[in-house]
Order: C-alpha cells, then sequence, then structure tokens
C-alpha cells in the first residue's frame, strides 16, 4: 500500500503548490488591474527574474557536478571519507556557484 500512497502524496502536493502559487500570481495580477496599474510592468519584470533564475540554477547544477567530480577525485585518492569529501565537495562548489551568479548579477545590474 506505501508503494502507491507515497507517489500520489507526492504529486498532490506538487499539484497543490503549482495550484497555489498560479492562484496567487493571478490575485496580484487581477489587483494591480483593478488599481488601475499596468500589468505589462509587471511582465517584463517577471522576464528579467525568470532569466535570472535560469541562469542561477544552471550555475549552481554546474557548481554541484563540479562538486560530485571533485568528491570522486577526493574518495578516489582516499583524501578524506567518502560521504564527508562528496558532501563537502558539493555544498562548497554548489554554494560557490550561486555566489558567482549573485556577482555577476551585480555587476550587470550596475551597468
Amino acid at each position: 500500500m506505501e508503494e502507491i500512497l507515497i507517489p500520489l502524496i507526492i504529486f498532490g502536493a506538487i499539484f497543490g503548490i503549482v495550484y497555489v502559487l498560479t492562484s496567487a500570481r493571478h490575485k496580484e495580477k487581477m489587483a494591480m488591474i483593478e488599481r488601475g496599474a499596468d500589468p505589462e510592468l509587471f511582465r517584463s519584470k517577471q522576464l528579467k527574474f525568470s532569466q535570472y533564475n535560469i541562469f542561477k540554477y544552471g550555475l549552481f547544477l554546474i557548481g554541484v557536478a563540479i562538486g560530485i567530480i571533485m568528491g570522486g577525485i577526493m574518495q578516489e585518492y582516499h583524501v578524506i571519507d567518502e560521504v564527508a569529501g562528496y558532501f563537502s565537495s558539493i555544498l562548497f562548489f554548489g554554494g560557490l556557484a550561486l555566489v558567482v551568479a549573485f556577482l555577476l548579477r551585480n555587476k550587470l545590474d550596475k551597468e
């Protein structure tokens, strides 16, 4: 029974989160229209934010991949314990990628 129940709960949770986010976005847009604000202004900011998120997550995944590779190298040469090597490398390079994304975003915003 658990083999069926767990995927259903996960699917239901994902569906619920997506539904709440889309309904909140719709309510926000309707409130903007009622106040007389231009919804096109909101869309242009959202697109720029979305492009930054794609860039940030892409860099993060590259950092995680580098962390996995470095963890494997450290484990192969017995530099550190296997679990600690993978875990610390993934966190380090993933965090480093997020910091690089933040610095690049600040540099682009200044231009």
